[in-house]
C-alpha cells in the first residue's frame, strides 16, 4: 500500500542566526540544540566569506603557524559588501518562508546585516532580534564619535592578534588562534569575548572562529529604515557582563534606534552573560527566543 506524505506549513516560526565578525554557523549550535529540544525550527547561515562558503587560509590552521604565510595568504573576504550579505540571506529566508514565519537574530557585526534585510523584506519577517548585536540609525554614527563611554576590552585584544594582510589592507585578520599557546592572552581573549565561560567551552569557540572580516559593511545601507525596518517589531537583547559591545553602547544603539521610531520602539530584554553568552549559556537565551514567540 502506497501511503503519500504532505508537507504542511507551521505557524510556529523558524529562528534565523547570523553570526558576528570572525564567526560563522557554527556557534550558534549550543543554542540550535536548546531549540530543538523546545520543539523549534532553526538555521544559522554562514555569510559569505566564512565558515563553510570560505576558502580560510591553511596557515591558519597549521600548528605552529607561519605567521609569514599568514600575512601573505589570500582571504575569502575579499570583495565582500554588505549587499553580499543581504542577497544570502534574503534567498535562505525565501525559502524558510515557504513553511512559516521567520524570525531573524544576530550578534554582534551581524546586527549590520540583519539590519539591511530587514530595510529590504520586512514582509519576510515577524520579528529581528539583536543579541547585543549593532543597530545603526543614523548617519553620524558612521562618521561621528559616539555620545557614550565605551570602556571595551576588544580593542585591546583585537591589536594584539591583528596580522597585517600584505595582499589586502582592507580585510582585517585576527590570529584568534595565537591564544592557545599564551596563557596571558588566552585569558585576555576570554575576558573579552566569553568570559562566562570555562576554559574548555571558549576553547572550542576559538577553534571555531575565522581569521578574517571585511568591516567594508559598515555602510550606509547598514542604517535601519523608519519605512522598512521600522515595520517589522524589534526585540534587543541587553548582555550586561558584556566587555565586548558594553551595556553602555547598547543602550546607546537602542535609544537612538527608538529615536527614529517611537510608534515601535525596541522591546529591551536583559541576559547576564558575556558578548557570546549563546554559546556557553544556550539554555538562557532558547528560553527568552522562544517566549518571544
Amino acid at each position: 500500500m502506497t501511503r503519500i506524505f504532505t508537507m504542511r506549513a507551521t505557524s510556529r516560526p523558524t529562528f534565523v542566526f547570523v553570526h558576528g565578525g570572525s564567526s560563522n554557523s557554527r556557534a550558534w549550535g549550543p543554542l540550535q540544540n536548546e531549540l530543538a529540544l523546545r520543539g523549534h525550527r532553526s538555521h544559522a547561515v554562514d555569510l559569505p566569506g566564512h565558515g563553510d562558503l570560505a576558502d580560510s587560509p591553511a596557515a591558519y590552521y597549521r600548528q605552529p603557524q607561519d605567521l609569514t604565510a599568514l600575512a601573505t595568504a589570500a582571504s575569502p573576504m575579499t570583495g565582500v559588501t554588505l549587499q553580499d550579505n543581504v542577497r544570502h540571506v534574503v534567498a535562505t529566508l525565501r525559502r524558510l518562508t515557504a513553511w512559516g514565519p521567520a524570525v531573524l537574530v544576530g550578534n554582534s557585526l551581524g546586527g549590520l546585516t540583519i539590519s539591511a534585510v530587514a530595510n529590504a523584506v520586512p514582509e519576510l519577517l515577524d520579528r529581528v532580534v539583536y543579541l547585543s548585536a549593532l543597530c545603526l540609525s543614523d548617519p553620524a554614527m558612521l562618521t561621528e564619535p559616539w555620545d557614550v563611554v565605551d570602556d571595551n576590552l576588544l580593542d585591546a585584544v583585537a591589536a594584539r592578534i591583528s596580522v597585517p594582510i600584505v595582499s589586502n589592507p582592507g580585510v582585517v585578520r585576527l590570529n584568534w588562534r595565537s591564544a592557545h599557546t599564551d596563557p596571558a592572552l588566552f585569558a585576555e581573549v576570554k575576558a573579552a569575548v566569553m568570559a562566562d565561560s570555562t576554559d574548555h567551552q571558549f576553547r572550542l569557540l576559538l577553534d571555531s572562529l575565522d581569521p578574517d572580516e571585511n568591516h567594508s559593511v559598515l555602510e550606509p545601507g547598514a542604517l535601519v529604515r523608519a519605512d522598512g525596518w521600522g515595520r517589522v517589531p524589534h526585540t534587543y537583547v541587553r548582555l550586561s557582563a558584556d566587555r565586548s559591545t558594553t551595556p553602555a553602547v547598547q543602550d546607546y544603539m537602542i535609544r537612538a534606534a527608538d529615536a527614529l521610531t517611537p510608534h515601535n520602539p525596541f522591546e529591551v530584554h536583559t541576559l547576564p552573560t558575556s558578548h557570546v553568552g549563546y554559546f556557553s549559556r544556550p539554555r538562557l537565551f532558547a528560553e527568552l527566543l522562544t517566549g518571544l514567540v
